[in-house]
């Protein structure tokens, strides 16, 4: 068989000249030991098999039965979330170093499955793999267009299948907000019906929130949730007006409401444009920080994860000097319960961020307006740095000028390829791997309104992020290379497909063909 088309790249491949491992039903699927990780590794992959194949796996047994073997075990003595893999034809054994690394283990496992004449198998090779950066995130707006639980629980599915670990959710902004808080029950009885275009709300209950951090923990995921602020607020201003300062009417935004055919702001009425910075809370005012420090508060309870994202970008109408007060004061009730705060790379230009506040950069591959300088502020104050460049992983952008979906804000049509060729190291000057926490892949829901949207918008170039994180550095390998990503994200159409991923076939990719997607056993 071929090199097997693995995605993110793994360290360290070596494909053996030997026989495939044939896979068919007669496959014992061994456990060294009957832990609780073993039997969720081995559900996964039995789940991932019959969804490729159509082969079901007989049940799991913690015995050797002397029949060709697929073995898992916790015994590899790599790093957190690494796992070694090796295949011949005799038998396949995944090794992690813990959990998660079985669970990464399993996901390369059943990319690699592959077909040809003769059936379904697993090349021979080896594999030695560990992740570059210890967070590798990806983030559903569901503000502006609400998400529901088994949206959002399909989505963790496919992004722990890229190996990312972290779902960051934006659960407020100007049109809506998305979480019950029970110290503020008006927020869900009045800020929660509207999103863009009018196009129906909701809210995750508490139990609803439960369901998602639960869902994630067992696909090695965490939440970080985000109530942003103090911009993107009007939804705010539905429930506590007295919170809110009145919208800031831009030349800009007007232009915007002019070309989308939407209505301007108005306080105490919901918002259902896709204009930005025009909100404010009231940053001088107490009140406002004894809202924050509820719904922080209750926040974090409900989060078993570290971090806490406080948002704090496009406060376009904010003083500069409310601004630094409004981001010391949030930053230290975060702090207050427990939690690390996370903030987009605006909030770096204080220098009253609290002390080891995460910072998220959303612009360009190359700078712009001084941006680099405010992230780098972050890394003054001790912290550390997540890339989202907007330009290359912000995952809404348009894939295709004629699409439907997507905007074009981020330096146009973002392709394929544009998406994959870019180096964390070499974007913000003076901050090198070691200030790096990680890379994350926003997805902002203006126009993505269902699951097939999602998925429309996200794959391919989801992709391209989940190498960005987890991979080592951009053409230090190999597998690093464009040429290579082309073909190893084509030759995963058919797991897509089979998984019911509504990717785009992007031409810059090849693609698999379809006919090859058959083989005996195969029921997709």
């Amino acid at each position: 068989m071929s090199q097997p088309s693995l995605v993110p790249a793994p360290a360290h491949l070596t494909v053996g000249d030997g026989r495939a491992f044939a896979l068919a039903g007669d496959v014992a699927l061994v456990m060294a030991t009957d832990a609780e990780a073993l039997s969720d590794a081995a559900a996964e992959l039995r789940r991932l098999i019959a969804a490729r194949t159509g082969i079901h796996l007989p049940p799991s047994t913690p015995a050797d039965g002397g029949r060709r073997q697929i073995r898992l075990s916790l015994d590899h003595d790599g790093p957190a979330e690494s796992y070694r893999l090796r295949s011949d034809v005799d038998a396949v054994h995944v090794a992690g170093a813990d959990a998660a690394g079985l669970f990464y283990g399993v996901q390369t496992l059943a990319q690699a499955i592959t077909a040809d004449a003769s059936g379904w198998g697993v090349p021979a090779m080896e594999i030695e793999d560990a992740p570059r950066f210890a967070y590798r995130g990806v983030m559903l707006d569901v503000a502006r267009h609400f998400l529901d639980v088994a949206t959002v629980c399909g989505y963790i599915d496919r992004a722990a299948g890229l190996k990312f670990n972290v779902l960051h959710l934006h659960l407020t902004d100007d049109q809506g907000w998305r979480i019950e808080m029970h110290s503020r029950r008006r927020l869900t009885e009045r800020a929660a019906t509207s999103s863009v275009g009018a196009d129906g709300g909701g809210f995750y209950t508490h139990d609803d929130y439960r369901a998602i951090v639960a869902y994630a923990s067992r696909r090695h995921m965490v939440v970080v949730p985000e109530i942003d602020g103090p911009s993107h607020t009007h939804a705010v201003s539905l429930a506590y007006p007295e919170l809110c300062a009145p919208p800031v009417i831009s030349a800009q935004l007007q232009q915007q409401a002019e070309q989308d055919g939407t209505d301007l702001p108005v306080s105490g009425v919901a918002y259902e444009g896709i204009g930005v910075g025009f909100s404010s809370l009231r940053i001088r005012d107490e009140q406002t920080y004894a809202f924050l420090a509820d719904v922080l508060t209750e926040l974090a309870a409900l989060t078993p994860g570290p971090y806490l994202h406080i948002g704090g970008d496009e406060a376009l109408g904010t003083d500069a000097d409310d601004y630094d007060h409004y981001i010391e004061r949030v930053s230290r009730l975060v702090v207050e319960t427990g939690k690390t705060a996370i903030a987009w790379h605006e909030a770096g230009v204080s220098g009253r961020v609290a002390e080891g506040t995460v910072g998220q950069y959303w612009g360009f591959v190359s700078p712009t307006d001084g941006m680099d300088e405010k992230t780098r502020g972050f890394v003054r104050r001790g912290g550390r740095v997540i890339l989202s460049p907007a330009d290359a992983i912000y995952l809404d952008m348009k894939f295709d000028p004629d699409s439907p979906l997507g905007l074009t804000w981020a330096r146009g049509v973002t392709s394929a390829r544009r998406a994959y060729e870019w180096e964390p190291t070499a974007v913000i000057d003076g901050i090198d791997e070691t200030q790096i926490l990680g890379v994350e892949a926003p997805l902002w829901s203006e126009t993505a309104r269902t699951p097939a949207d999602i998925d429309a918008l996200a794959f391919p170039r989801i992709a391209a992020a989940a190498e960005a994180a987890w991979s080592p550095a951009w053409e230090s390998l190999p597998l690093r290379t464009w040429e290579s990503f082309r073909s190893r994200v084509g030759g995963l159409g058919p797991l897509w497909t089979a998984l019911g991923i509504r990717f785009t076939a992007l031409p810059e990719i090849e693609w698999t063909p379809m006919e090859a997607i058959t083989a005996r056993g195969d029921t997709t």
